[in-house]
């Protein structure tokens, strides 16, 4: 699912026009993103967390050359799924 979808999907559901639904996913989009840059943390309960993590320097390597490279310190998003999700992924069976 797309965005065009995902705010087609939400406008039917919730009744709303199709040009709020996609303003508030705009909204929702920034700030996620100065809420990271902050470091905060951002809860929807049931649905998701979204926060900042560390990721350590490491050695890593170059797989077209095989040679080691050090990979440096850096920050990234880590998003948590809620307990609401959790239980619609274990609802599908496994095929």
């Amino acid at each position: 699912m797309n965005k065009a979808e995902l705010v087609s999907a939400i406008s039917k559901r919730a009744e709303v026009p199709a040009s709020t639904v996609d303003s508030v996913l705009n909204g929702l989009q920034e700030e996620l993103v100065e809420a990271i840059t902050r470091g905060d943390k951002v809860a929807v309960p049931g649905l998701l967390t979204v926060e900042r993590a560390q990721r350590s320097a490491r050695t890593g390597r170059n797989p077209q050359t095989g040679e080691s490279i050090e990979i440096a310190a850096a920050h990234t998003a880590k998003v948590t799924a809620g307990s609401n999700l959790k239980k619609a992924a274990a609802a599908v069976p496994v095929q």
